[in-house]
């Protein structure tokens, strides 16, 4: 009898203790509990480090250019959700590279919901004005995206959206997809800790874009659970690296919706045409223009910027315009994400690329990427790219109109950067390097080092140039006004 009771108590003890361990270290329901997810409706964490701009390398071989962050802030109600990201960042000067001297910017950038929008700063009103709210439509799913990849945001999501895990290194790795859509993936440790979380976004450029966001040297801030280091990389290269310095717990978190953002429709892809020379035809109506060339045979297309809406707009006015041809190539100035964003719409339609050496091996692997978030005309057309490379100068001829595309050397803004230059028309055409100002608006205190660099080019090559079609700002310029903007004077008559 005493032998069967002390083996009761012993189970029961067992069986207790069993209970008191609580859950399995490395899990989903552990790395909740030591986080305080259940308890923690929106937080705030803020402090100092770096911000990398995304898709703007200074060529196709280096990272993302560096900025030192000096504040940031981040505030996020995962109820709503809702997240409000703010900083003071400056560009990081590089050595060898001539760029206009860095300022310091100071981008505020919300999400609620459904909608995104920044905020001007200064509010350049009366003092208290709030600052006006511009839309961004386009922004919704990345910012949404660093909502459910902070720690805490990683673990709601995979609760709300039947997550699976698999045990991986003493902890676990869980997966789960938002929407139906958007896939995540992310790593709990042996300490019940988040310490990797990965997904994907789309980008014009990359497809499918990786973004993978690592969490070390978790401590505890006022009682939060909370890494002292985030690094996020998006296409491989480092976009935020911060040093956590506090964290607030459940901080009031509002973020109303302004009603201009609520309310607001994005227009519909514009596309103005201007007549320069016979067969030259300037095509404005964005941020971002084309030059259109009519050959013999087939058409020219010069930049292919931002996105897939933006070229199949124009290249329905291209063959509106000039009826009946092809369009034979597309012309790209360099591989900055806005100006290279539309390039796969030409190559689906059957252009060739005619692009700087260097840019080739960027375009082919990145385009090798799988779409399958927006699948793209190419996408779906599954078309090789073609390409027409060159290093210093290139020439397309029809027999009698040539296009001159030369290599704008020395320019700190890129170096696989390339202008266009219509030698019968005495036409240049460039982006990046110099836009004409609006009439009326005052000139810069100092010439911008890009703008210099394109006169002294312009120059070098012994260009005889009447009409500069940039393919950023209001107008078209003289060559008279790009040298008295580098502060060179008017020295002849153009």
């Amino acid at each position: 009898m005493r032998s069967i009771a002390t083996f009761t108590i012993g189970v029961a003890i067992v069986s207790s203790l069993a209970a008191c361990a609580g859950p399995e270290a490395g899990t989903l329901q552990a790395a909740n509990e030591q986080l305080g997810v259940a308890e923690l409706r929106s937080i705030e964490y803020a402090g100092t480090g770096k911000w990398f701009q995304f898709g703007q390398a200074a060529n196709p071989t280096l990272p993302w250019p560096a900025f030192d962050v000096s504040r940031f802030t981040t505030t996020i109600n995962y109820d709503t959700p809702a997240a409000r990201v703010e900083m003071d960042r400056i560009q990081v000067v590089e050595p060898n590279r001539q760029r206009p001297a860095p300022v310091t910017q100071r981008p505020v950038q919300v999400v609620s919901g459904t909608h995104a929008w920044n905020l001007a700063a200064p509010a350049g009103g009366a003092p208290g004005t709030a600052p006006p709210s511009q839309p961004q439509p386009a922004a919704v799913e990345e910012r949404t995206m660093e909502i459910w990849t902070t720690p805490h945001g990683f673990l709601k999501a995979a609760a709300a959206n039947n997550a699976t895990s698999q045990p991986a290194a003493g902890g676990s790795d869980v997966s789960f997809t938002v929407g139906g859509k958007y896939r995540y993936t992310g790593r709990i440790n042996a300490e019940n800790r988040v310490e990797r979380v990965q997904t994907w976004i789309d980008n014009p450029v990359l497809g499918d874009t990786p973004v993978e966001i690592t969490y070390s040297d978790y401590r505890d801030f006022n009682g939060v659970t909370f890494p002292g280091r985030i690094v996020r990389t998006q296409g491989g290269h480092p976009v935020l690296d911060v040093t956590v310095s506090s964290v607030t717990a459940n901080p009031p978190v509002d973020l109303p919706v302004p009603e201009n953002v609520r309310a607001f429709t994005p227009p519909s892809v514009n596309v103005a045409v201007e007549k320069l020379a016979n067969g030259v035809y300037y095509f404005t109506g964005g941020s971002h223009h084309s030059l259109v060339i009519d050959q013999r045979d087939h058409i020219v297309v010069v930049e292919g910027p931002q996105d897939e809406a933006r070229s199949l707009a124009v290249i329905a006015k291209a063959k509106e315009t000039i009826p009946n041809k092809p369009i034979r190539y597309v012309v790209n100035t360099h591989v900055h994400f806005d100006h290279s964003g539309g390039l796969r719409t030409y190559v689906a339609e059957g252009a060739t690329v005619v692009t700087h050496e260097m840019n080739r091996p960027y375009y082919e692997q990145a385009w090798s990427a799988p779409r399958t978030l927006n699948p793209d005309t190419l996408a779906k057309a599954t078309k090789p790219p073609a390409f027409e490379t060159f290093k210093d100068k290139h020439v397309l001829t029809d027999g009698k109109r040539s296009i001159e595309i030369h290599h704008i050397a020395g320019n700190g803004h890129n170096d696989a950067f390339a202008m266009v230059y219509l030698p019968a028309e005495k036409i240049l055409s460039m982006v990046d390097a110099w836009a004409p100002l609006a009439p009326n608006a005052a000139p810069p205190p100092s010439p911008s080092p890009f703008a210099v660099n394109l006169y002294e080019n312009i120059q070098r090559l012994k260009l005889d140039v009447r009409q500069i079609a940039a393919l950023h700002g209001p107008r078209v310029a003289t060559l008279a006004e790009l040298r008295s903007a580098v502060g060179q004077g008017v020295t002849a008559t153009q």
